[in-house]
């Protein structure tokens, strides 16, 4: 018989064999009896002799006497309980006790749905971090060689380059083209988003465009560097995979082309169109009419059509069939199908179905290879925040201005276009939308610009009559002496003479004159292209034939004699140009 059993024999209440042991400080389970303890309710006293109840056979009268008041019972210390047990929790044996009062089956309710809730939101926390790490793995990076600006920056123009190949690795592509090829820039695209993310500007760069691609330092599988020579005249799309080329030399060759250094760059492969299209639910093109290219493995009517998958990669690989049935041709339906892509990224179609995005993010990272800059999944959603700021409206579409290569028979490959090329690229290093927007005409307007504006208004003199002095102040070496004999032989600005080096360099070149040259620096800056911010009113100097003259610093911005460093507002009208939120029909 246990401890317990045995106190409820001896009519002992158990909880009382526990006894605090003053040496030890603990209580002590004692099985043997202590002293008796008075039983409760205490009994009766004073009783008369004789009473009822004494046992005794009464021979007198009976005699009522008065009870005596009744004693309160005598109290009795509580039971003693062991050491962690909650003071009022029922000790076993006890009676009499009122039972504790049952929790309601509501509270149980939700009680049990709290702690189910919580569980639910911990697996959720947990699931939710392992399929953030299983995207991080699907993501595949390779290094920028040093060749980008280290990244886009939240509170500054983004400038991505998207770069498609020809690849032909993965399922059902081995078919398409020249299934050897190494991975050639076959596509690729300039993403240039304004610092205030309110429009953007996607530069298609024609794959035979002939450039010079410069060398490139390419980091190799064991971690070693080598430097892989440029060539000269050459296709632009031999940038990547040619003699073990990299993206990062695609965009050394794209910084070298336009000026611009792109902060990141994002390669896509033919399955990055299959997945993504897919992962959408498909994509809206337009055909203005019936389409049968052997080649891409294109057969539609014209009208409206929703594509995905490999009708997807057939629809941007066309060519032959579309326009001219070249190279820039097909950038102009790749362009349409870019726009009908971000339009339906933008929809709350996509945005509203966990389905799409969950697809779409498994599609991205694993048909996507980046630079090393964006190699997680926190930084791939940093920028598509950014990106996701931009209203489509405003997303313009351009093609850099080419010509026909004059020193080729068969016209195969194009040349940049001098006049118009520029003006565009200096537009987007400048931030300059290609868009009517709001923000930009309201900064135009400027006090500061329109003060600069103002100083190119008024009369002008005679070219011959313009007296200036030339300084290099950190243009490139002879530009002065180049730009002297530029203007005294094509401008007739004779009197004019070359006065070597300046003192300090410059970033801006620079017109200083004197109040009354002012006629003479408005005609210079007309024939130079001089913004209204070059000019600096000041003081003349003297020259060789002691006359006032103006002083021209040729700065770090100085490109060149005869080209123009007024940063223009809008693109050539001979550049052709599209929005992101037209829908246009491929002719």
């Amino acid at each position: 018989m246990d401890a317990q059993g045995r106190g409820r024999a001896d009519n002992i209440d158990p909880a009382d064999q526990w006894v605090l042991n003053p040496d030890t400080g603990d209580y002590e389970l004692r099985l043997a009896p202590s002293a008796p303890q008075s039983a409760v309710p205490g009994p009766r006293r004073g009783a008369a002799p004789g009473a009822r109840g004494s046992g005794a056979a009464g021979s007198g009268p009976r005699v009522r006497t008065p009870a005596p008041e009744r004693e309160r019972p005598q109290e009795v210390p509580g039971p003693r309980r062991r050491r962690g047990t909650p003071a009022d929790e029922p000790q076993p044996g006890r009676r009499g006790r009122r039972p504790a009062k049952k929790k309601s089956k509501v509270k149980k309710v939700l009680l049990w749905t709290g702690g189910t809730m919580a569980f639910v939101m911990v697996a959720a926390l947990v699931g939710g971090y392992l399929y953030l790490e299983h995207l991080n793995d699907n993501i595949t990076a390779v290094s920028d060689d040093g060749a980008s600006t280290g990244g886009f920056k939240k509170d500054q123009a983004i400038n991505i380059l998207v770069i498609g190949t020809d690849k032909r690795t993965g399922d059902g592509n081995a078919g398409y083209g020249d299934a050897g090829s190494p991975g050639h820039a076959d596509t690729t695209i300039l993403l240039h988003v304004s610092k205030d993310r309110s429009n953007a500007t996607a530069l298609s760069i024609p794959r035979d465009l002939i450039v010079d691609v410069p060398d490139c330092p390419t980091e190799q599988e064991d971690g070693t560097t080598k430097v892989i020579p440029g060539t000269t005249g050459v296709r632009f799309n031999t940038s990547l995979g040619q003699s073990g080329r990299t993206p990062s030399c695609t965009l050394r060759t794209v910084t070298a082309l336009t000026g611009i250094t792109p902060d990141n760059f994002i390669v896509a492969d033919f399955n990055a169109v299959k997945t993504l299209s897919s992962a959408v639910g498909g994509v809206e093109v337009c055909l203005a009419k019936d389409i049968d290219d052997p080649d891409s493995h294109l057969k539609l009517p014209a009208g409206k059509h929703v594509v995905e998958g490999e009708q997807a990669l057939a629809f941007v690989r066309t060519r032959h069939s579309v326009g001219l049935g070249g190279d820039l041709s097909r950038i102009e339906i790749q362009q349409q199908f870019l726009s009908s892509l971000m339009r339906k990224l933008k929809s709350n179609d996509t945005l509203t179905s966990p389905t799409k995005m969950i697809k779409l993010a498994e599609a991205g990272t694993k048909a996507l290879t980046v630079d090393s800059q964006l190699d997680s999944i926190d930084k791939l959603k940093d920028l598509g925040m950014e990106l996701g700021k931009l209203d489509v409206k405003n997303l313009t579409f351009v093609t850099v201005p080419v010509l026909d290569n004059p020193a080729e028979k068969v016209k195969a490959t194009v040349v940049l276009n001098e006049a118009t090329a520029p003006p565009v690229f200096q537009m987007i290093k400048d931030d300059v939308s290609f868009t009517e927007v709001k923000q930009q005409q309201k900064a135009s307007k400027d006090a500061a610009a329109a003060a600069a504006e103002a100083r190119l208004k008024g009369t002008q003199s005679a070219a011959s009559e313009v007296r200036v002095r030339i300084l290099n102040g950190g243009a490139a070496a002879g530009s002065a002496s180049k730009t002297l004999t530029w203007l005294q032989n094509s401008k007739g600005v004779t009197k004019s003479e070359n006065a070597g080096n300046a003192e300090t360099e410059l970033a801006k070149t620079t017109l200083e004159y004197a109040p009354d040259q002012a006629d003479q620096a408005r005609k210079l800056a007309a024939i130079m292209g001089l913004p209204g911010t070059a000019l600096k009113p000041g003081e003349s100097v003297t020259n060789a034939q002691g006359l006032p003259t103006m002083t021209l610093t040729l700065g770090k911005d100085y490109k060149g004699a005869g080209v123009s460093l007024t940063a223009p507002t809008t693109a050539p009208s001979s550049v052709p140009k599209a929005t992101a939120d037209k829908v246009q029909c491929a002719k």
